[in-house]
């Protein structure tokens, strides 16, 4: 998952974990990160406009046409829509803008394969 987008939901996936799993998480990624799941989660908000702004060569692409791959899907419109499925189902966090074409590419994925991305529940 690229780590600006990981960093995001942090603590989210902490908080979905069962208990004897918390604990190994936490530990794991504050010693990697030299901060709290906390102190992550707090800032937040901070940080959502340059994972945005990561999304800009995808954006400029999808202005011309609907998946990475023209008219249909390829491997690599599932390789994002699965970095992006994941934290829709792990994190209520609002990653995308509405009106943003890549909302709208994630939503077609969503779509696709009778509506299987669409199947998975989102995080309440």
């Amino acid at each position: 998952m690229n780590t600006k987008l990981a960093h995001l939901v942090i603590k989210d996936i902490h908080d979905i974990l069962s208990p004897v799993d918390q604990a190994y998480f936490r530990e794991t990624r504050e010693k990697r990160l030299g901060q709290t799941l906390e102190e992550l989660h707090e800032t937040r908000y901070e940080r959502l406009e340059a994972f945005r702004l990561s999304l800009q060569p995808m954006r400029q692409m999808l202005r011309f046409q609907p998946f990475i791959g023209r008219e249909g899907p390829l491997f690599a419109d599932y390789v994002l829509f699965g970095t992006l499925q994941w934290p829709r189902v792990a994190s209520d966090f609002q990653l995308l803008e509405t009106g943003d074409p890549v909302t709208d590419w994630f939503e077609r994925c969503l779509d696709l394969h009778n509506h299987l991305g669409r199947n998975q529940p989102a995080a309440a």
